[in-house]
């Protein structure tokens, strides 16, 4: 009985809409970074070598301990975090432009659209039309 209970509520929490929308959003999320990934690594990180006199942080590091034998030296790679960090910085600037593109024609739309009228404001109930009716006449 609280084997079918427990699933019924795993369910029934699956089945919500904003846990579905959070599915939605993060595959097209993964799908996303891969894109501006590849916009990174293979667009921009290319002339950003050039520029830099084609300097590889990745293989930047530091030996603690040469390798001896069939044991592996013991390194600090800092190149690869100094790229990685580089990377976010570049990832983030991207996106930051696309957000920043993805506004302005929002603005741009907007703009064309003209402005929405407002409804009207819907008629009184037929006795507060009365009573205003009433009070009108008493007035004169």
């Amino acid at each position: 009985m609280g084997k079918s209970k427990f699933f019924a509520e795993f369910k029934q929490f699956i089945a919500r809409g904003n846990v579905m929308d959070m599915a939605v959003g993060i595959i097209v999320g993964s799908a996303f970074t891969a894109i501006v990934q590849s916009l990174v690594n293979d667009l921009l990180m290319p002339f950003i070598g050039l520029i830099i006199g084609g300097v590889n942080f990745t293989d930047l590091k530091w030996v603690i301990s040469p390798a001896v034998g069939d044991m592996a030296a013991v390194t600090l790679n800092y190149g690869a975090f100094i790229q990685k960090c580089i990377n976010f910085l570049l990832i983030a600037f991207v996106v930051f432009l696309m957000v920043k593109a993805l506004n302005k024609m929002k603005e741009l739309r907007e703009k064309d659209t003209p402005p929405a009228t407002p409804p009207a404001p819907p008629a009184p109930p037929a006795d507060i039309a009365l009573l205003t009716e009433i009070r009108d006449l008493l007035k004169k």
